[in-house]
């Protein structure tokens, strides 16, 4: 197991660093060439497919990882359900297109909805095959899927972008995506469906796997409730800012959790019971130590990033995005203490923590949008951080991991992040050309942190060389 987890972690990591490098040139190349209301229409459409794609999913990939003695069955009857879900859906919302427009007040939106939505449709017959992969921790050919999706998919939608379809070209690329994404899961997975159906398998899996889906559709409403909100509330122009401030910080958040996502569950399922606490703790850890860094760097840099990469036109998004970056920073932390609830078994617990979370999440934001976009996202991500401290009370539970074994896990980490970001800041502050200030920022943040914590005797720098050097040395992939 701990080889697989090591190969697992290795090609999750190159599969999200590559992807999110990939993603970040198609991106820079079609910010520069479409608009910010180009954005913000394809934007006002995220959430619908969002849910949908989380109720086809239903929770199955994480019940099938769960189940002990998995048979052909069981992914069967999965591949079947979800299938269906899927095509019930795309109805719904095929003839809901129209609704979707008279709300935003954007007519467009009924074609462009009617295509965007068939992603999740699409996506609907490779849920079993996408849970087949995960639980048998093929981290590597789900990587080489992903990667030749966003080498497919981002040059399509360059070609469209610069051919005169602007929001059409976002759209396809979202489509084209899950279909070559989906066809190479196919490929790689050894299950086949076969025509007939047992229900069996499903009532099994619903009492964890319907909390589970109620805890996504929770999570995504979170995730993208502002953007459908300023479609209502505010124009195109302050989603299109919004939704690119939000991109951007995605990609460095998703460049982390999903390359620890793919094995952390197994892992942490077939973890004996006397061990858990001190794996929890050294993945709490390792996280953070990786996270802080990058997504607090990200915020610092966010207006030298935003006016070199794409442009002076979208620099109001930069505050939006540095905000934005200290809930991504800890959002990887809280993946964690999630996966434990999950590999536990405790659906309901994580439903409860999520709900309440998005439930606070939305009074926040009813409270503050009267007073303008960033005093919502401030909100937002305030609500966010504070959330952490209710799913670290289920998981005491589970594990018996402490308050103080929490901030023992992040202070260091965090305490010496603040310093050098403040210091970069400081020290940037002074010049005026934007590719020096850049340049200053990130050396003295790198230095800082890196150097503190070599001189401190930290000793994750060294857990993680020494796992670097055992994987290279029983995978052979490195070295």
């Amino acid at each position: 197991m701990k080889q697989k987890a090591a190969q697992g972690l290795f090609w999750g990591g190159v599969s999200n660093v590559v992807q999110q490098l990939l993603n970040l040139a198609f991106g820079i190349f079609l910010a520069r060439k479409l608009g910010v209301d180009d954005y913000g229409t394809v934007g006002m459409l995220t959430i619908f497919a969002a849910i949908a794609n989380a109720i086809q999913e239903s929770g199955f990939r994480s019940a099938l990882t769960n189940r002990k003695d998995i048979t052909h069955d069981d992914y069967n009857s999965v591949f079947w359900t979800s299938l269906g879900l899927g095509v019930l859906l795309y109805v719904i919302l095929f003839f809901s297109a129209p609704i979707i427009a008279d709300f935003f007040n954007e007519p467009v939106l009924v074609p462009l909805g009617r295509f965007l939505f068939l992603g999740f449709l699409i996506s609907s017959t490779g849920v079993a095959h996408n849970a087949y992969l995960f639980k048998n921790l093929m981290a590597k050919e789900m990587a080489k899927s992903t990667l030749t999706a966003s080498v497919i998919s981002g040059v399509l939608a360059l070609v469209m972008a610069y051919n005169g379809f602007a929001f059409w070209g976002i759209a396809a690329q979202n489509v084209v995506y899950i279909l070559v994404t989906t066809i190479m899961f196919w490929i790689y997975s050894d299950f086949r469906p076969k025509f007939r159906y047992n229900f069996q398998p499903i009532r099994e899996m619903l009492p964890y796997s319907s909390k589970l889906l109620i805890t996504t559709i929770f999570h995504l409403l979170n995730e993208n409730f502002f953007t459908a909100f300023l479609g209502n509330k505010f124009n195109k122009l302050q989603v299109g800012y919004y939704s690119n401030g939000y991109k951007w910080q995605s990609l460095g958040t998703q460049t982390i959790s999903l390359a620890i996502e793919n094995v952390m569950q197994p892992v942490l399922a077939k973890t004996d019971k006397s061990n858990l606490l001190q794996v929890f703790c050294k993945l709490m850890a390792v996280t953070v130590f990786i996270s802080f860094p990058c997504l607090m760097g990200l915020g610092l840099i966010a207006p030298e990033f935003i006016e070199i990469t794409i442009e002076e036109k979208w620099l109001p998004s930069a505050d939006i995005m540095t905000v934005l970056c200290i809930w991504g920073a800890m959002f990887p932390l809280c993946q964690v203490y999630q996966k434990q609830l999950l590999s536990a078994g405790k659906s309901g617990w994580m439903m409860i923590c999520v709900v309440t979370r998005c439930l606070m999440q939305f009074a926040a934001v009813f409270a503050t949008f009267r007073y303008g976009i960033f005093v919502m996202v401030c909100a937002f991500t305030a609500t966010n951080v504070l959330s952490i401290l209710q799913v670290h009370y289920y998981v005491h539970k589970i594990n018996g991991v402490t308050i103080g074994m929490l901030f023992k896990s992040i202070l260091p980490y965090l305490s010496l992040i603040l310093i050098s970001c403040v210091a970069g800041y400081l020290a940037a502050s002074s010049f005026e050309n934007i590719y020096i200030r850049l340049c200053i920022k990130i050396a003295v943040v790198a230095v800082l942190y890196l150097g503190g914590l070599w001189i401190s005797g930290n000793g994750v720098v060294r857990e993680v060389m020494a796992f670097l050097k055992g994987f290279s040395t029983h995978s052979g992939v490195v070295g």
